[in-house]
């Protein structure tokens, strides 16, 4: 990725102006980065070992622990590394790979809850269908297609920015090195070319929005069908941790991105930010766990078997 500027590193935004609050911010971060690399580790450990658990709905969940930490370990470990040692340089080539990496992991994430409501629009409203619908071999298919995906969405994306001339400074205005934000220090015609593919990748997020609401009325429709309380509750409970998270990470998404130019500040973006991308990653295990007999059951399995180890 070639670039005519002279730029050789960017100025990422401080969380905050004060010593003393760039260390609560780097606390702060820590402790949720570590409750996240926890709880996701523990999903994916419980997943891996659990035999039972190797059914459609666990094997996603693993993709989406995968995808939450690699999201998370993208962003955060720089923003720290900059509050403990009040900086705020980032590399060009390190922009570049966290650019990527970053859309790499969200694209990655979105695809995969996406899959996640078909596997439960398909259990609900199809469950004669489950396993020809869901074999082993067509959740890998559909795995493999979510992080690639991801991976040329993100690779296409990244490419394009960072072989833009870039006049207009090199300060970010952002505490992670994101997309518009570098297109915004563009000063070539040719950025109208990423504005586009950004539209394409736009109207795909969104045909996954779509698609996520419209299985759930379809699903909501079956469930209300089924004649015993009992029926309903156990159908809405396989559904309410994935809904859960869906509207947690859509919901913050769209508004750090979609929200009115009134509302518009550097420190409510700098909180949406964080907000968006340190939050979901460190609520989902919770989530899911809470809700989940098997998953707790398999959880707390592997817990009391590491501590008698030691």
């Amino acid at each position: 990725m070639s670039n005519s500027s002279s730029i050789r590193h960017f100025l990422l935004l401080a969380l905050a102006e004060t010593r003393q609050l760039q260390l609560l911010h780097f606390c702060l971060l820590l402790g949720i980065s570590l409750a996240a690399l926890l709880g996701n580790g523990l999903i994916i450990s419980a997943v891996a070992c659990g035999h039972h658990l190797h059914t459609p709905m666990f094997f996603f969940l693993l993709n989406l622990a995968l995808a939450d930490l690699g999201s998370i370990c993208t962003t955060v470990p720089k923003a720290m590394h900059n509050s403990l040692w009040d900086t705020s340089n980032i590399s060009y080539t390190g922009c570049a790979a966290q650019g990527f990496f970053f859309l790499f992991f969200i694209s990655a994430e979105l695809s995969l809850l996406t899959i996640m409501c078909y596997d439960r629009y398909v259990s609900i409203c199809k469950p004669l269908h489950y396993g020809t619908l869901l074999g082993s071999r067509a959740c890998a298919h559909m795995a493999a297609a979510a992080w690639a995906s991801a991976f040329l969405n993100a690779l296409m994306h990244t490419a394009n920015t960072f072989s833009l001339p870039l006049s207009h400074g090199n300060a970010l205005g952002q505490f992670f090195c994101e997309i518009p934000k570098i297109l915004k220090l563009s000063c070539s015609k040719s950025y109208l070319r990423e504005l586009g593919l950004l539209a394409v990748t736009v109207c795909l997020n969104f045909g996954c929005f779509v698609f996520i609401v419209f299985s759930y009325v379809q699903i909501f429709r079956a469930v209300l069908r089924i004649p015993s309380e009992q029926g309903q509750h156990k159908a809405f409970s396989t559904c309410l941790p994935h809904l859960a998270v869906v509207s947690l990470f859509l919901s913050t998404g769209i508004f750090s991105y979609l929200k009115p130019p009134s509302m518009s500040s550097p420190s409510l973006n700098l909180a949406l930010s964080v907000l968006y991308l340190v939050v979901p990653p460190a609520l989902n295990p919770l989530i899911y766990s809470l809700r989940n007999q098997e998953l707790k059951a398999e959880v707390r399995r592997l817990m009391t078997g590491c501590f008698q180890e030691h």
